[in-house]
């Protein structure tokens, strides 16, 4: 069963390529503290914008450095099946552990057809690989729902978990009751994380968390807390963490010549902003993706302080494994060079 502390890996950029050497400092980073598995170029990977074969390299590259170490789940899936099976193929052959199949975003089939033309012919395919939809309805436009999850986790062997994004508690347990109680749902959600795990009607057996990027430790040992039902030490970390999940989509009111504006900045800009503060990575992503607003940048350096000033063994892990000074770098601008716009 793939349950535990996952991360969504995010993929580090030199100067908009790949850069490998950082990736596998990463890999290692995760390692050293605890993570149950990494996900290789999931979207927080920023799968959209990869070509294929920088996808396949990244997935090859964590497969080889997670053997024996902790689990691999690679992101094969797109809103082209044919793609998705040649991925799904290339990641079986280097020997990952799973695949995460992302709803088909803005083709958006019907749930209809995403169980007939899409996780259907990849599980068919390959019977040997877990194969885990990643339902998400608010970045995709569409939604695998409940009632062909279960009738997907009937027909095939390999399909016994889901990455639950929707935000909607009712539709975790109408997960839960359709699919039984030997499905796992893990949390796409790091903030609902808690909720999903405690409540009784969902269940939950884990997450894949964008926060562990930055704080894999705590949100390790909060997972492992619940599992052993030990909720007052897990609401700790949940308190200590809580100013990091709310990094995963930052929004700012910005104004232009022509009034005010929302600024939306989505998974993965926030947590890649803030590694770069502290030196983990560059912080750039793969555009169209681009930058972060000044009002944005300050929600950051704003939450990062708080969570070094009110607990600062969340961050100890960082300073530990990349040798930086966590408390001079929140304090230093330069850190914060090139990171945001200077204007709208």
């Amino acid at each position: 069963m793939i349950t535990g502390s996952f991360t969504a890996l995010i993929t580090p950029f030199n100067d908009f390529a790949v850069d490998y050497e950082n990736l596998d400092k990463l890999v290692d980073f995760q390692i050293k503290n605890g993570i149950t598995g990494i996900l290789a170029v999931g979207t927080t990977g920023e799968s959209p914008s990869l070509t294929w074969d920088e996808h396949n390299k990244v997935i090859e590259n964590i497969a080889q450095k997670t053997k024996g170490e902790c689990i691999c789940i690679a992101g094969t899936g797109s809103n082209n099946t044919n793609e998705t099976i040649a991925a799904t193929g290339h990641a079986a052959n280097v020997g990952v552990d799973a695949v995460l199949l992302v709803d088909p975003y803005y083709n958006g089939p019907s749930s209809l057809e995403i169980r007939k033309e899409y996780i259907g012919p990849v599980a068919r395919a390959f019977p040997d690989v877990e194969i885990i939809p990643y339902v998400i309805p608010g970045r995709t436009g569409t939604q695998l729902l409940p009632e062909d999850l279960a009738l997907l986790n009937k027909e095939f062997e390999n399909v016994n978990t889901v990455k639950e994004a929707t935000g909607n508690i009712e539709n975790m347990r109408h997960t839960r009751a359709c699919c039984g109680n030997n499905f796992t749902i893990l949390s796409g959600d790091d903030g609902m994380t808690y909720d999903m795990m405690v409540d009784p009607q969902i269940k939950a057996a884990g997450v894949i968390s964008v926060v562990s990027n930055i704080a894999p430790k705590a949100v390790a040992e909060m997972v492992r807390f619940l599992e052993q039902g030990n909720q007052a030490e897990a609401k700790k970390l949940i308190s200590a963490l809580d100013p990091l999940f709310k990094l995963v989509t930052v929004k700012t009111k910005e104004m232009t010549p022509y009034g005010e504006v929302v600024f939306r900045a989505r998974n993965p800009l926030g947590i890649k902003v803030l590694m770069a503060i502290l030196g983990v990575t560059s912080g750039e992503c793969r555009k169209p993706l681009g930058k972060i607003t000044k009002n944005g940048l300050d929600i950051v350096i704003e939450a990062a302080r708080k969570v070094q000033a009110d607990n600062p063994e969340i961050f100890q892990p960082v300073a530990d494994f990349f040798g930086v000074d966590i408390e001079a770098r929140l304090k230093d601008p330069s850190s914060c060079e090139g990171l945001f716009y200077e204007e709208y």
